[in-house]
């Protein structure tokens, strides 16, 4: 029965999808996330369900009226384009491609095109809250529902793994709750209605229980660097740091015997063996890296080129621990595809943050204290934790990560417009332009102004 309702609720979504492109995106993005199909155990789970919403998608977005312009003087996007190229040309430089190569490239292209797509339909910011939604509230169900089990057993589940696609690793699966909780804490700070922003910030704490169930460690260091992030941008830090103190305490009080057991081998990296086995990869790594600076040793072709640069590596029918991957987000793309690539990879992060931190100090300048802010701090949080969990994690090509960067191209997009097109509170006369106060204040460091929303909607 459960398949039936989810292939008659998707596909009832097309003929939507086709005449409206950004509910297109938005069912993509639940089906990459929140993997509907997933949920499912008969002939809906094998279902290319994807596929079908994208073709109808694209073909409604060239076939409808409308503002078909994306974002084209955004240095971001171009840079995407550029990556696909870098990324190709290092496929085919490494040589012996197989039909597995392609569709591995091709669905790395699918997500870069989901990206610059984003950066197409998403005009105006109640599209980009919608979109945020839809994302904070699909990784928030998973991390409730998983939540939710660990506390009934009592803490003595298996590691958790994912749902599905990019999440069905646990370390990936905990690097999404990791970027899902910030957005899900902001939403709920920034939320007017109390009904939702109890529903929102009482989902986090289920998040970190999962996050925790995954027993992954370079989660572990993710969500430490987001909570500090969280706190230095909250209006008073004091009270921040006291409050994460008191989180990092119960934690530790409720944590299971065996998580706990399992961050201890954060501190033995040079006898443990998985923390061994990544030392290693990275020496691999700086190997192929050597040898091969532009194109690198061929997408996705890390482990096959492994026992070329490192002879004494044992296979696994030799006796030994047999190939590895990078375990490196930032030498997987230098090795594999070249320093060009890896150039262009490491901008894409510094290009996004830096746009943050621009919004966020006009923003302040101008005293808009809400909502701007508040996704601001939202982004830089979630980055942050991408940024320092992807340091432990083969994940270069990390769906989450692009989407981001698109979003928050548009966020800077739109923010700048709302603000330009308002007069700042500060002005003479008070004016208020287009915009209208309420009571909702946002999260995010910034004068002590009651905040802005505009009117009809709120975020």
């Amino acid at each position: 029965m459960r398949d039936v309702l989810v292939s008659l609720f998707i596909l009832g979504s097309l003929p939507t999808c086709f005449r409206r492109p950004f509910i297109g995106l938005l069912m993509f993005t639940l089906l990459a996330y929140m993997r509907l199909q997933d949920l499912t155990w008969g002939f809906a789970r094998f279902q290319r369900w994807s596929l079908f919403v994208a073709i109808v998608t694209l073909a409604g977005f060239f076939v409808t009226r409308g503002d078909k312009r994306f974002m084209l003087g955004d240095l971001r996007n171009w840079m995407m384009v550029g990556l696909a190229l870098l990324v190709g040309a290092s496929l085919v430089a490494g040589g012996y491609t197989t039909k597995g190569d392609l569709s591995i490239y091709i669905d790395f292209l699918k997500v870069l095109g989901v990206a610059v797509f984003t950066t197409g339909v998403v005009k105006n910011r109640e599209y980009l809250r919608i979109l945020v939604w839809v994302v904070a509230l699909s990784f928030g169900f998973y991390g409730v529902k998983n939540g939710v089990a660990s506390i009934v057993s009592g803490g003595s589940l298996q590691i958790i793994q994912g749902p599905g696609g990019m999440l069905s690793d646990n370390n990936d699966f905990a690097l999404a709750l990791c970027m899902g909780a910030p957005m899900l804490l902001c939403l709920g700070f920034s939320e007017t209605r109390p009904l939702l922003k109890r529903v929102f910030i009482g989902m986090v704490p289920l998040m970190l229980l999962t996050i925790m169930a995954t027993h992954s460690r370079g989660a572990f260091l993710a969500i430490s660097a987001t909570i500090p992030v969280l706190v230095w941008r909250s209006r008073n830090r004091v009270a921040g740091f006291a409050v994460a103190g008191l989180l990092a305490l119960t934690a530790v009080l409720v944590a299971p015997k065996s998580y706990v057991e399992r961050l201890s081998t954060i501190k033995q990296y040079e006898t443990e063996g998985s923390a061994k086995g990544r030392l290693e990869a990275w020496g691999v790594a700086f190997n192929m890296i050597q040898s091969n600076p532009v194109l690198g040793v061929g997408f996705d072709k890390f482990q096959r080129n492994y026992k070329r640069y490192d002879p004494k590596a044992l296979t696994e029918e030799e006796g030994g621990p047999g190939t590895r991957v990078a375990h490196n987000s930032y030498l997987q793309i230098w090795a594999e595809c070249g320093t060009p690539a890896f150039l262009l990879y490491l901008g894409l992060i510094g290009l996004s943050f830096l746009d943050l931190w621009r919004l966020r100090r006009e923003a302040e300048r101008r005293y808009y204290t809400s909502w701007i802010l508040s996704y601001a701090t939202m982004f830089e949080a979630s980055m942050a934790a991408f940024v320092v969990g992807s340091f432990f994690l083969n994940r270069a090509h990390f769906d989450l990560f692009y989407h981001f960067v698109a979003i928050i191209a548009v966020f800077g997009v739109i923010a700048r417009a709302e603000m330009a097109s308002s007069p700042s509170p500060t002005a003479a006369g008070g004016a208020r332009g287009p915009l209208e106060w309420v009571g909702e204040r946002g999260f995010g460091r910034g004068p002590r102004q009651r905040g802005f929303a505009r009117a009809g909607l709120s975020s």
